[in-house]
């Protein structure tokens, strides 16, 4: 299937984007994803924001177990008119090979940002908690008061398992044994940080 510009990807009036759709958009700078065939445009993330996630993927990948494998910017295909592109997932690694995450991811993890605020504590989090992924992670990547919110799947609901800020440490199980300070994550943010 080729790229092709926006209105030629565009569905027929009355119908819902698909992921077929979604697959066409063009590299335009904006990240697109779907929310149950609704196109969401958000702009591409800034380097700061990069930056926090590559800092937690390294975190998180110094003590991944062999059998999981951490992800960046991987897209996780929900349904036919749902696809998120999370800023990591940790998965299973026999999906390694897979173009797309079909199954439920183990971790997902959002980088906030105040566009995607309501997005991502609301209707994202319903939606990988009905998709059923077992732990998902939002970093809030403020310099002065950095924050992690990691919600876990128990008897098919999300509760907030931690919330943690500054120099709070998170200590997971789930889906490996980890530790992650927020202040870490944005340390070089910092002038001087490192």
């Amino acid at each position: 299937m080729s790229v092709v510009s926006i209105t030629e990807a565009w569905p027929a009036p009355g119908r819902p984007f698909t992921v077929a759709e979604l697959d066409r958009m063009p590299d335009d700078g904006h990240r697109y994803e779907l929310l149950d065939g609704a196109l969401v445009v958000s702009p591409r993330p800034g380097n700061p924001h990069r930056l926090v996630a590559f800092t937690l993927a390294t975190t998180l990948d110094r003590t991944c177990p062999p059998e999981y494998q951490v992800l960046p910017e991987s897209a996780v295909q929900i349904s036919r008119t749902t696809e998120f592109a999370p800023d990591l997932v940790v998965i299973r690694q026999e999906q390694v090979h897979a173009a797309k995450c079909n199954e439920p991811p183990l971790l997902v993890v959002g980088t906030r940002s105040p566009s995607t605020a309501l997005i991502d504590l609301n209707l994202k989090k319903a939606a990988y908690e009905r998709f059923g992924v077992a732990s998902y992670w939002v970093v809030v990547p403020d310099p002065g008061q950095p924050e992690l919110i990691v919600f876990e799947l128990r008897g098919g609901r999300y509760h907030e398992a931690a919330h943690v800020a500054g120099d709070e440490v998170f200590a997971a199980d789930r889906p490996f044994r980890v530790e992650v300070i927020p202040s870490r994550l944005v340390a070089r943010l910092q002038p001087g940080g490192r």
